[in-house]
Parts: structure tokens; sequence; C-alpha cells
């Protein structure tokens, strides 16, 4: 049997925070129980479009907020409006060699398994299991008043129904799936409410200022405690919200590797970060340690 290597923790500061060498991500993967933490820029070659990448929509857009959200009926409205048309979009959007990369390398046992701070679902869709969605999903929807679930594909029938000839064109999408519309262009936006009490529906993702559930974080927290490294993919950690993982495995001296193509806030935890367009890397490193990125045999069979 192969012996797998080891790789050990290094200090911050001893190693340049940017490589394009992919052999230290190959050590990392071959020693398995890895855990993968993921942003948005892994979901960009999806054309799901990043927040803080080159051409970020963060530059152009703000997302919605929690509180404004559910204090005002016109927020509601704007944010389902833009929503809406951007799921007609969002939701045909499939894996990219990304995606199925990491799917591979955890049916080849090679991971402790999946957090994603992306609402689009396309973990799940390539056939990773067990993902935590730290801020949800898009293709779910929760009502406010009684916590009814719903699929997002039953809303978007209704609210078509509701809005046949909303055609409008959109200045661009963003991660959360919602467009950039004028206030002119959602003014006559009608909303449905829940098949099930007549509340107010919510996607059931965490909008900004919203907190993620504390039986949600400390999963994650159990994740890292367990794995014998990090590899963050496409993330900025910007927020909190995924950087508070990386501290808490460098903290426990666990190797922390990104792959992303601009400098983070996670870098100065990290063994190093590669500058390499996801895809590409995942699918070279996968062809290194023979891991096929579909479900047939290696000999095609």
């Amino acid at each position: 049997m192969r012996m797998r290597p080891t790789l050990s923790w290094t200090p911050p500061g001893d190693l340049p925070p940017g490589t394009t060498d992919l052999g230290v991500v190959t050590d990392l993967l071959s020693a398995g129980g890895v855990l993968v933490l993921s942003g948005a820029g892994i979901s960009t070659e999806s054309g799901i479009p990043d927040y803080r990448g080159e051409g970020g929509s963060l530059s152009r857009h703000t997302p919605m907020l929690y509180e404004d959200f559910v204090g005002s009926a016109q927020a509601q409205r704007r944010y389902w409006a833009r929503s809406h048309l951007g799921w007609r979009v969002f939701g045909r959007a499939r894996p990219n060699a990304g995606h199925r990369a990491v799917a591979a390398f955890g049916r080849h046992e090679l991971l402790a398994g999946v957090i994603t701070q992306n609402v689009d679902g396309l973990h799940r869709s390539a056939g990773s299991e067990g993902v935590v969605e730290l801020h949800g999903g898009l293709d779910r929807v929760v009502c406010l008043t009684c916590g009814a679930l719903s699929p997002r594909s039953d809303l978007a029938r209704r609210l078509e129904a509701a809005n046949p000839d909303y055609r409008p064109v959109a200045a661009g999408l963003n991660p959360d799936g919602d467009a950039d519309l004028t206030d002119d262009q959602v003014a006559d936006f009608r909303l449905v409410s829940c098949a099930v009490c007549d509340g107010v529906l919510k996607p059931d993702v965490v909008f900004f200022g919203e907190s993620v559930a504390p039986q949600r974080v400390e999963r994650c927290r159990e994740l890292v405690r367990d794995a014998s490294s990090l590899l963050v993919l496409g993330s900025s950690l910007t927020v909190m919200s995924g950087l508070r993982f990386v501290r808490q495995a460098a903290g426990a001296h666990k190797p922390v590797l990104i792959i992303n193509r601009d400098p983070t806030r996670g870098d100065v935890h990290a063994v190093a970060r590669v500058e390499l367009p996801l895809g590409s890397a995942l699918t070279a490193v996968a062809e290194r340690l023979g891991v096929p990125l579909d479900d047939q045999p290696e000999d095609g069979s």
C-alpha cells in the first residue's frame, strides 16, 4: 500500500503567500482528511459572478440586508422581483470542473467534509455528499411566519403566474442570484405569500446582517476539529463567517492551503496560496492523484 505523505503546519510568514506550484495541494489531498471550504470563486466558471474578484458585484451592488427585508414590504418586493429574474439564469447553472473535482475527491475518501459559503447548490449537484451550506441554499424558500420550507421551483412557478409579462432587462447578475434592476422595473411586481399560512416568504439563505444558525456553525467547527487540514477554494475570506474556520485550523496547527487568484484575508494563516484558476488547478491535481472526475471507472468499463 502506498504511504500517504504527511504535510506539517508551517508558522505564518515562513512561505510566500502566492505560488503556482500544485505539488503542495497534491500532497495535502494525498494525505487525506482534508476539509474543503469553498467560496464564490469556485462558481465563476459556472457563470455565477464573484463578490470581490476582478469585476466583482460588490463594486456595483449592495446585497439585501436582513433588517431591511423583514422590516419593509417594499424591500421584499424589490428583492423578489430581482431574485425572480436572476433565478431564471441562476437556476440553470451547472457544476464546473472545480465542483466535479471536489466531488471526486470525496468519492475517493480524501476529504473530511465540505463547507461552502455559496448558496448555489452546485456542490450538491456535482455529487458531493453531506455538504454544509453555511449560508443556506437559494433552491429553498422558508416562511418567516410558520417556518414551512418549500422548493424554489414551486415559488418560481407561482411568481410566473402572478407576473406573466415580467421580462425586464437586467444590468447584471450577482452571486446571491439577485439581478440588477431599477426601482421603476420592480414597482409593479406582484408578490405571493406562503401557501400554508399566507406569511412572508424569504429564500432559505443568510442575508447580510443575519446570523448563521449556531448549530450550523458548531457543525463546521466539529468538521475542522476532525479534519487533518483545511483547503480553501475561491474565497477572499473577507467576512468572519469563513475566516473563523481558517483561524481555528491554524490555531490547532493544522495546515491551511488556499487556492485563489487574489490575496485573501487568510493568507497569513496559510502554508501557501496557489494563484491559479480553480477548475484547471483541481483537474490537474485530480490527474496527478489518478482520480477521475466522473462516476466511471478509470478503465472506462
